[in-house]
């Protein structure tokens, strides 16, 4: 099972394996209160994807959906996330972003689950 939270909602033994999956720590969040067990910046989008997707990410969504599934399907990463989570029963994808429909862990996770 994979699940997407966001790195500012609390952590739940629910959660399983938890991977933080943005290339920016999580604003306004410690070292000491952020809970994660890996914390994944070579499967983040691009800074220019990132950058690009932030100034209307309703707008373009459709686009940045496209253009990150061909970067993560042209990184080795993912397939590296691939392998180690395999054997993982529950893993939660964490991400920063204030929009819970419009945000990179959901194009992972579709990923993941689509293999």
């Amino acid at each position: 099972m994979i699940q997407l939270k966001r790195a500012y909602d609390p952590q739940e033994q629910t959660d399983g394996f938890r991977v933080y999956i943005d290339r920016l720590w999580p604003r306004g969040l410690s070292h000491e209160t952020f809970h994660y067990d890996l914390w994944d910046k070579e499967i983040a989008p691009s800074a220019e994807l990132r950058e690009w997707f932030h100034s209307d990410p309703q707008g373009l969504w459709a686009q940045f959906a496209e253009k990150y599934k061909a970067e993560l399907q042209a990184n080795p990463a993912m397939n590296d996330l691939k392998q180690m989570l395999k054997d993982k029963p529950t893993v939660t994808l964490l991400y920063s972003s204030h929009d819970r429909e419009h945000n990179n862990a959901v194009i992972v996770k579709d990923l993941l689950k689509s293999e």
